[in-house]
């Protein structure tokens, strides 16, 4: 397919964009898997995270003291804190957690599967300065609960979306794994959020890692692919919801239509994670071996400015189907969860031209 004059002009100057943000990396979004505990045993779960996890929670003394390097750089409320896990509000100190990073200077946010946000922990996460929610919505009731592995699941992450909608102060947003079972009720679960008052929504497929390897059901084809990105871009002209495709693949002619801007996996850019065991990488549902070093043996921000190069020059990502690609200055290899290795080629791409 031929792209237009306009749309090449703009790709292009994405393109310097996305070369000069590389070149700064300013870290603002960092993840801190502070717990390995989760209440539920899901079926697509990357982590394989479970209820008495192998590995005790990160003390929050350890993180603090590994995050006071950015502290010292950067401005007040300039970085973002997520809090994911396991779940993290099974942390009972979860709240004094927020409210250190706050006096500390960070935005903070969690990422939580809703089963334990009820009003009392809302409002005490909110005077702790809670900042930003992402909740799992992952189809209808029978759909959700059947990927969750559990019968009250759907309702209670409904019931927390409520509560989060309801405060104008947070920024939230609703994901949803796209998967064989749910895809014929995005239409549907459409409706629900709308009418719930919730605006915000985002669109993920399920990588082949960890359990979700045991379930062909998890996995799109390519058709059903498509059908998905022709929902979000029907959806996003009808404008009456916040919807976007996630940030995992560049997806050839759809890459105007899916988002707010073109696809840019900032892993390593803007985005660095400290895992359950001090492991410094970037988004956590990156391949371990991507691991750059422990903040129980190096200095965050050292780490942070000399290091990550495999994933600021991305050249080594051209192997496989992207060897000869046409599109590759534009996608540079897709996502980096969807490489098992250095080396080895992309898990899968979604590209249509």
């Amino acid at each position: 397919m031929k792209i237009p004059k306009n749309k090449r002009l703009k790709r292009f100057l994405f393109r310097i964009f996305r070369k000069n943000e590389t070149a700064i990396h300013e870290l603002n979004y960092l993840f801190w898997e502070c717990s390995w505990r989760c209440n539920l045993s899901c079926r697509h779960c990357g982590s394989d995270c479970k209820a008495e996890a192998c590995v005790p929670d990160m003390p929050l003394p350890d993180f603090l003291k590994a995050i006071e390097p950015l502290e010292k750089r950067y401005k007040r409320g300039t970085t973002l804190i997520a809090i994911t896990g396991g779940e993290p509000l099974l942390r009972p100190d979860l709240t004094d957690c927020g409210r250190a990073l706050r006096e500390h200077g960070f935005r903070w946010g969690i990422v939580t599967n809703g089963m334990l946000y009820d009003e009392k922990r809302h409002q005490e996460l909110m005077a702790a300065g809670l900042g930003s929610v992402t909740v799992s919505l992952d189809g209808l009731e029978a759909t959700h609960n059947w990927l969750r592995n559990h019968p009250q699941s759907f309702q209670r992450a409904l019931n927390a979306l409520r509560l989060i909608a309801s405060a104008p102060e947070l920024n939230y947003d609703v994901v949803t794994c796209v998967h064989q079972r749910n895809l014929s009720e995005l239409p549907q679960l459409k409706e629900l959020l709308i009418a719930n008052g919730i605006r915000h929504w985002r669109l993920f497929t399920i990588a082949p890692i960890g359990r979700a390897t045991e379930n062909a059901e998890l996995q799109l084809n390519r058709q059903q692919v498509e059908e998905m990105f022709q929902f979000v871009a029907v959806t996003r002209r009808e404008g009456t919801i916040d919807l976007k495709f996630s940030c995992e693949a560049y997806t050839g002619k759809y890459e105007e239509s899916l988002r707010d801007s073109y696809f840019f996996c900032r892993a390593g850019i803007n985005i660095s994670s400290v895992l359950i065991n001090g492991d410094i990488s970037a988004c956590p549902n990156i391949n371990r071996s991507f691991v750059q070093g422990n903040i129980y043996n190096d200095n965050l921000l050292d780490v942070w400015d000399n290091r990550f190069d495999i994933m600021r020059n991305r050249e080594w990502m051209r192997c496989g189907p992207c060897l000869k690609c046409s599109d590759y200055k534009q996608c540079l290899g897709a996502a980096m969860h969807l490489r098992p290795h250095k080396g080895q080629p992309i898990l899968r791409c979604y590209k249509f031209t």
